[in-house]
């Protein structure tokens, strides 16, 4: 059969003839929006984005400081991404994932060989939660063990078994959730469970907590310990120097595989290809997605070590996805990485964080009297604010809704006011602009979060 077409319009011109108040009535009418209650949201209807920016149909221009949801690290509409996924349309649309193909086999190349040594077999995934929850079988099925470890302060996905691994509230409404999943407190410091003082406490009490825990729920009944390697969403947590590597330890000590999530700290967000690089620790299995290919197509997967790749040689791997390893989102990875690398990103990245973020940041920490932390990497940064410094009383309670929110509220408000799109979560808001850029936009809107934060101090005491 050959396809045919009719004079009709073409899709840009359709979506032309959309204007703002076109847009926001479909979307009251026909869109049903995660994590919202849906008749008291109006999303704000986007125009068009480049580079570190994004513009309303009013013609108002951000400033992105949250990098949509912490993937688009490349910035938007990257001219050799784009033309990558046109020209893979072209060609190919779509194949099924039991076929080879070029643009999967090219992505599964690049990605190894940026991953650390030993880890060179890719599972696509469609996203974070798929790669999270093919993580946990794989490591379930290598170990012939059934439980997995994963901390309260974390977000693994919202598929029935990521939301599991999920400590924050996230997962109250899903619960009870898979079986065999064991939470426990990671490091942090400036909220530390373990009443520590430094970071070197904070680390020992950490490990021996883990230890604890492993003990009363048997080390040889658990199949795994998953840790985002930068706690992202629930607070943007470096761990102390060791603690990563105290994990590695105990892992092997139990033969635990160690599962780092890496959806959102990895591909330059930390200023590495992933954040593990940063502590020279070598997991059993990476999960990915996010900045692969900053979203441009939906894209994830885990990459796999040989010893565990090796358990399905001869046994076939129960799991799969019609759109596995499409060949669209394949070949915007391709593309991404190929740029990534030619371009310094994840160097770029680096010096942003160390040379401006890092130090501008801290120097508004001592302006205001909200903020009472400040902490990250690369291009991972978080703000906590507080009520008071001396007692760290966070701005807004956990997990806060309502007029219990209003404070964060109106220093976001304040933020978008001047073109500044912020990420919070909680007390927090996180600066997290693309890996891309330049130095004078993150000071531009640095400024403008320097500005924001009197509105924060006014709910101070």
């Amino acid at each position: 059969m050959t396809h045919t077409t009719t004079p009709t319009a073409s899709f840009t011109e359709r979506m032309a003839g959309l204007d703002e108040a076109a847009v926001r009535r479909l979307d009251r009418d026909h869109v049903f929006h995660s994590w919202s209650a849906q008749a008291l949201i109006d999303p704000l209807p986007i125009a068009r984005a480049e580079g570190s920016y994004f513009w309303d149909h009013a013609g108002k221009r951000y400033l992105d400081f949250s990098s949509q949801l912490v993937n688009i690290n490349i910035g938007y509409q990257h001219p050799k991404v784009v033309a990558a996924i046109q020209e893979q349309a072209a060609r190919l649309a779509t194949i099924q994932p039991a076929f080879a193909n070029d643009a999967r086999s090219e992505a599964a190349r690049l990605i190894a060989e940026v991953a650390p040594e030993g880890l060179d077999r890719v599972f696509f995934t469609n996203g974070g939660a798929e790669a999270n929850e093919n993580a946990i079988r794989m490591a379930r099925l290598h170990t012939g063990r059934h439980k997995v470890l994963a901390t309260y302060r974390s977000y693994h996905g919202a598929t029935a078994g990521s939301i599991t691994l999920t400590g924050d509230p996230r997962r109250w409404p899903s619960e009870p959730g898979q079986p065999g999943i064991v939470h426990f407190w990671g490091p942090y410091t400036y909220r530390s469970a373990f009443h520590s003082e430094t970071e070197e406490q904070e680390r020992e009490r950490a490990l021996a907590h883990l230890r604890d825990t492993l003990m009363v729920e048997g080390p040889h009944t658990v199949a795994a310990i998953i840790l985002e390697t930068v706690v992202g969403t629930n607070g943007i947590l470096v761990p102390p120097e060791g603690y990563l590597q105290g994990v590695r330890a105990i892992c092997d000590e139990f033969g635990i595989m160690l599962i780092a999530d890496e959806v959102m700290a990895g591909f330059g967000r930390c200023g590495e290809w992933f954040a593990v690089d940063h502590w020279g620790v070598v997991p059993d299995l990476i999960t990915f997605a996010k900045g692969v290919n900053s979203g441009y197509v939906p894209l994830g997967g885990v990459i796999i070590s040989d010893p565990i790749a090796d358990t399905f040689q001869e046994r076939a791997y129960p799991g799969g996805l019609t759109y596995s390893g499409h060949p669209l989102a394949c070949a915007s990875a391709v593309a991404s990485i190929t740029a990534f690398h030619e371009e310094g990103i994840v160097d770029h990245a680096r010096r942003l964080g160390a040379d401006v973020i890092g130090p501008r940041l801290r120097e508004i920490a001592a302006k205001h009297a909200s903020v009472g932390d400040v902490r990250g990497l690369g291009v991972f940064w978080a703000v906590e604010l507080v009520t008071n410094r001396e007692t760290r009383d966070p701005l807004v309670p956990f997990n806060a809704a309502g007029d219990a929110a209003k404070p964060m509220a109106a220093f976001a408000a304040a933020c978008k006011e001047r073109g500044l799109w912020p990420f919070t979560h909680f007390n927090r808001t996180h600066v997290v602009p693309p890996c891309t850029t330049t130095a004078e936009e993150a000071e531009e809107g640095l400024a403008i979060l320097d500005e924001a934060l009197d509105v924060a101090d006014t709910f101070t005491h």
